[in-house]
């Protein structure tokens, strides 16, 4: 019998192993069939990510089942099983991991197919050692597959730095917006299936690496659902009639070009914009709005988003700057206020009061903004008083 000879050992691996493939395949019956958002209920992830990290747990299931018969039928590394298994894949996850990255970076639709078709010649390295039966060759297959995995990890690094700016130049709350965590924690994933070409004797490092691929599949799943699609609801503020915006055929908003009239953003004069800003937004204390968005603002100004954001260029910041900078003046004139009056008070509560949903998000624009800690500068201040 197969059980009688696996020792204590391996059939605690061999646990672990399959609780990691039914996570995955329970994580991608839960995108695909609920539609209800379990982690968080105020949250609408993007339909495209849930798609793509969905394919991703699958392709993930079905690698953990075909290693497992793989080892327990034949384990030859250079046989047909072992080199279509290999190929097969590595170019689904490839796949599926990369869909999952780019469907988070909301700046704009990235495309996948060169993902795959980057990996036809891994396939074609694939047949070339069924035919030569070469462990040199299986050497450069590893090699190309590592070559791939890196330039895709630098290609990332780039994207999300695009999408951080991005997110800078649009929202005023970036709350649960930034994904630089989410790409960590995929490309670690990464790593792991690179490390298990590189040594299956270990149990140890098995299990190790078991373990850590169930809690990112955790984290992968809690990132997908906390990730809010970036839509930019109708603005309630009064205001003169927005400049019309294309929409495409589902109704879309599509990128809006420049005004006709628009010239470089050297030669355009902004004190019109100036002025706007100080009626619309910053007497109406319009920065106060939650999520306010770029869009939005440039709405209540009777504007459009690329002319302002022009202006905040030119001034040498960005949207998201700008908004932070009214919000902690707001809370440091309150703050000041409550405590001449001897209100009682929290920080807590004037952080919300001054725009912000999440008090670390607060804490963090405010050092930003001071240099100081928001603990330290009530101290200060209330020593100075």
């Amino acid at each position: 019998m197969f059980f009688e000879n696996i020792t204590a050992e391996v059939m605690l691996y061999y646990i672990l192993y399959g609780v990691t493939g039914t996570a995955s395949f329970i994580a991608a019956a839960y995108m695909l069939l609920r539609r209800g958002n379990a982690f968080a209920a105020d949250v609408t992830p993007p339909v495209r990510l849930r798609r793509w990290a969905a394919s991703f747990f699958v392709a993930a299931m079905l690698s953990h089942l075909w290693w497992l018969l793989f080892y327990n039928i034949s384990g030859e590394v250079l046989s047909v099983a072992h080199i279509v298994t290999a190929v097969i894949d590595c170019t689904t996850l490839m796949t599926t991991i990369a869909g999952t990255l780019l469907a988070m970076l909301q700046d704009r639709k990235r495309p996948v197919w060169p993902v795959p078709v980057g990996m036809i010649p891994f396939a074609a390295l694939g047949v070339a050692i069924i035919v030569f039966q070469s462990t040199q060759l299986m050497r450069i297959a590893i090699a190309y597959l590592l070559t791939a995995y890196l330039l895709f990890t630098i290609y990332m690094i780039y994207a999300v730095r695009q999408y951080g700016r991005w997110l800078c130049d649009n929202y005023a709350d970036l709350e649960n917006k930034r994904v630089w965590l989410s790409q960590v924690l995929i490309i670690g994933i990464m790593l792991l299936f690179i490390l298990y070409t590189f040594d299956d004797r270990l149990m140890t490092v098995r299990y190790i690496m078991t373990t850590i691929e169930l809690i990112l599949f955790g984290l992968l799943l809690w990132r997908v659902e906390t990730l809010p699609q970036l839509s930019d609801p109708p603005t309630t503020q009064t205001c003169d009639p927005p400049v019309a915006e294309d929409t495409d055929d589902t109704g879309e908003v599509q990128q809006e070009e420049p005004a006709p009239s628009a010239v470089p953003a050297s030669g355009i004069d902004f004190s019109a914009v100036e002025q706007m800003l100080d009626k619309r937004c910053v007497a109406t204390q319009l920065y106060l709005q939650h999520d306010l968005t770029l869009l939005q603002l440039a709405k209540a100004l009777g504007s459009n988003r690329t002319y302002l954001s022009q202006y905040f260029s030119s001034q040498g910041t960005t949207y998201n700057a700008y908004i932070n900078d009214l919000r902690i003046r707001h809370f440091i004139s309150r703050y000041r206020e409550v405590l001449s009056s001897n209100q009682p008070v929290t920080a807590q509560q004037l952080a919300k009061e001054s725009g912000y949903r999440s008090y670390s998000t607060f804490s963090l624009a405010f050092k930003q903004r001071t240099g100081q800690s928001v603990t330290a500068w009530m101290r200060q201040t209330e020593g100075s008083e």
